[in-house]
């Protein structure tokens, strides 16, 4: 019998062949990257607006000034972006998911201007409070042992849910205030924007296939232009160039209150990236571990302590650009890269910002009706992973989605608590993950034993499956019962998915129980890697 030996070149080449096989690290010629990192910068273009148009308004700013805090917002938001894909030591996850300015922080930076400290007072809790935040990610990081599919998926499904009053919104037409909002003019031009990207998304070229929601927006604003119904002549109000001016509006003031408001704001966010992270991961079927977590939510906090500087705000990422991932298939971080450098580019040169900002926001709804309902059907598929039989699973998905439609669909429900818990719980996303969290706590962590685990050899819901040598004599013997959807071949048991479910020694049970509660455990490869380090 030969044997073969590699080289160490042919190990460094089969490491480095390793490294490249993740989903995320696909490179795609420059025009595609390009092509779909607009796409991108479309779907979250809506977004990123409109926090610096709520606050210069709250602010009480001009039109110039407004335009420039908007110019500013894409700028750092393409920065932002490019960190958090690319990576380098320490920041950046690595992963398709698009930064930009956070909703989480709108409430408390308008009660910081309420009161009087106008936005270099904004500015200035920001830059503080992000500060604290990049010294306290790694720690918070640690949390991702509590994120089993039972809570992520909850979280996944209220991203979609909660982004859906959005849609909506555009939809409508996206200014309450306007005399046509909600008009049928402007639901039919989002419901024939949807018809398009059903359309296209049936045609069986991949190309097409895969831009139908670009595509569907470029069809949806020409058929506007047509009609009369896209405004482009305010193209060129803000000039050709400009680079964002540092402290355009003074130099930041520091208050405590305002400081201890914005960080509350920051923890917000911490658990709102994590579980963009989380889903991302799931999307593009990649191994996230509390390192990746750490190393993006300092990529956040590191963009949102330089965003001040350049007239922004704290940064996270956009959560409808998750259902964009899951909708196109295209999982490349290089296309959400690209994305990053457009909204560079748009900072720069808002002639072309307002090029994308005449998109009629009927057509920017229609699109989100899609994008927002993938991202809810993707938290849907995690969730049919979880086991519910024998465990309280059940009630942590219920309580945890009802705490977090209830700021949606009631957005007044919190408004005589304490506005620091308002902060949190105004936000839906905030509310279920909080809640998930907590209630997996209580019911499948603290005082609950290991051996009390093992009813039906699930050991976290969701992350694989073992089953110890006298369980599967009871079964082969017709003493037990198997799954759904399992069945014994040749002496093995295999899952509903044709995997086999591997039989361990009571010590090894005991070992992937105590792996999976510590995250390092989540999924079946995972079971298989740790029983083979067990038995060498």
């Amino acid at each position: 019998m030969s044997v073969s030996h590699q080289s160490p070149s042919n190990d460094r080449k089969a490491a480095v062949e390793g490294k490249s096989a993740r989903p995320e690290d696909e490179r795609l010629p420059v025009g595609s990257s390009f092509a779909y990192g607009l796409q991108h910068v479309l779907t979250m273009y809506g977004g990123i607006i409109a926090v610096p148009l709520i606050i210069g308004n709250a602010a009480g700013l001009d039109g110039n000034g407004i335009s420039l805090l908007i110019a500013s917002c894409l700028f750092m938001g393409g920065l932002a972006t490019i960190l958090q894909s690319v990576g380098v030591p320490f920041f950046g996850s690595q992963l398709p998911l698009v930064q930009g300015v956070s909703f989480a922080g709108v409430a408390t930076m308008t009660s910081i201007l309420a009161g009087g400290g106008g936005l270099p007072a904004v500015f200035g809790s920001v830059l503080v409070a992000s500060v604290i935040g990049l010294i306290v990610a790694p720690a918070f990081a640690l949390i991702v042992k509590f994120f089993p599919p039972v809570v992520t998926g909850t979280v996944i499904t209220t991203i979609g849910l909660s982004l859906m009053p959005v849609a909506a919104g555009w939809a409508m037409g996206g200014d309450a205030e306007a005399a046509d909002y909600g008009s049928m003019r402007n639901i039919l031009i989002a419901v024939a924007t949807l018809a398009i990207v059903l359309i296209l998304s049936r045609i069986p070229v991949a190309v097409i296939s895969r831009l139908s929601i670009l595509l569907a927006i470029v069809i949806g604003t020409i058929g506007c232009l047509i009609f009369g119904w896209a405004d482009f002549s305010h193209v060129l109000d803000r000039g050709i160039f400009a680079f964002p001016e540092p402290f355009a509006f003074g130099m930041p003031t520091f208050s405590a209150a305002a400081i201890i408001s914005m960080f509350i704001v920051i923890i917000v966010t911490f658990a709102e990236t994590t579980a963009d992270i989380i889903a991302v991961g799931e999307i593009v079927d990649t191994k996230v571990d509390s390192k990746r977590i750490a190393s993006g939510l300092r990529a956040d906090m590191l963009s949102s302590a330089v965003s001040p500087i350049f007239n922004s705000f704290t940064q996270s990422a956009f959560a409808q650009n998750v259902g964009l991932v899951a909708i196109t298939g295209v999982k490349s971080r290089f296309v959400v890269t690209a994305g990053g450098a457009i909204l560079v580019v748009l900072g720069l040169l808002p002639v072309m910002g307002g090029v994308v900002a005449a998109v009629p926001t009927p057509v920017l709804g229609g699109a989100g009706i899609v994008l927002f309902g993938t991202v809810a059907a993707s938290g849907i598929r995690t969730l049919s992973k979880v086991e519910y039989e024998g465990n309280l699973n059940m009630i942590i998905v219920a309580v945890s989605l009802a705490f977090g439609i209830i700021p949606v669909v009631e957005p007044d429900f919190y408004n005589s608590f304490p506005e620091s818990v308002g902060i949190i719980l105004h936000s839906g996303i905030s509310s279920a993950t909080l809640m998930a969290v907590l209630l997996n706590l209580v019911f499948n962590h603290i005082g609950v034993k290991a051996k009390d685990r093992t009813d039906r050899s699930v050991f976290v819901a969701g992350t694989g499956r073992v089953i110890r040598k006298e369980e599967m004599q009871r079964l082969l013997d017709n003493e037990a019962i198997l799954y759904e959807g399992d069945t014994i071949k040749n002496g093995k048991i295999v899952d509903c998915n044709g995997e086999e479910v591997p039989v361990v020694t009571e010590k090894q049970h005991e070992k992937v129980i105590d792996a999976a509660q510590k995250g390092e455990v989540r999924s079946q490869e995972d079971v298989r890697r740790l029983i083979a380090e067990e038995e060498s």
